[in-house]
C-alpha cells in the first residue's frame, strides 16, 4: 500500500501542527508559572506594606496623644503654661 504525495504532505503538516501546538502549550505553561511567581511576590510585598502601615498608624496615634505633645513642648522646646499675669487679651 503506497501513500500518495498529498498524503505525505498532509501527514507532515499534521505533525508540524501537533509539534507547534505542543511548543505553544509548554510556552503558555512557562508564562503562567512566571506570572504566578510575580503575583506571589506582589502579594508578599502587599502584606509587608500592610504591616508597616499598621505600625505607622500605631506610632502616629502614640505620638499625637496630648501627654506626649505636652512633654515634647515642655522638655524639647522649653515651653510652659503662662501665668495669669502673662496672658494678654488683644481686641481689634
Amino acid at each position: 500500500m503506497s501513500v500518495s504525495v498529498s498524503g505525505k504532505v498532509l501527514f507532515s503538516l499534521l505533525v508540524l501542527a501537533v509539534l507547534s501546538s505542543a511548543i505553544g502549550v509548554v510556552y503558555s505553561k512557562y508564562l503562567s508559572r512566571k506570572r504566578f511567581v510575580a503575583l506571589q511576590e506582589l502579594q508578599a510585598e502587599q502584606e509587608r506594606i500592610g504591616v508597616e502601615w499598621g505600625r505607622l498608624q500605631l506610632e502616629e496615634s502614640t505620638l499625637a496623644t496630648h501627654s506626649v505633645v505636652e512633654r515634647k513642648a515642655r522638655d524639647g522646646l522649653k515651653m510652659h503654661l503662662p501665668d495669669f499675669t502673662e496672658i494678654v487679651v488683644i481686641k481689634h
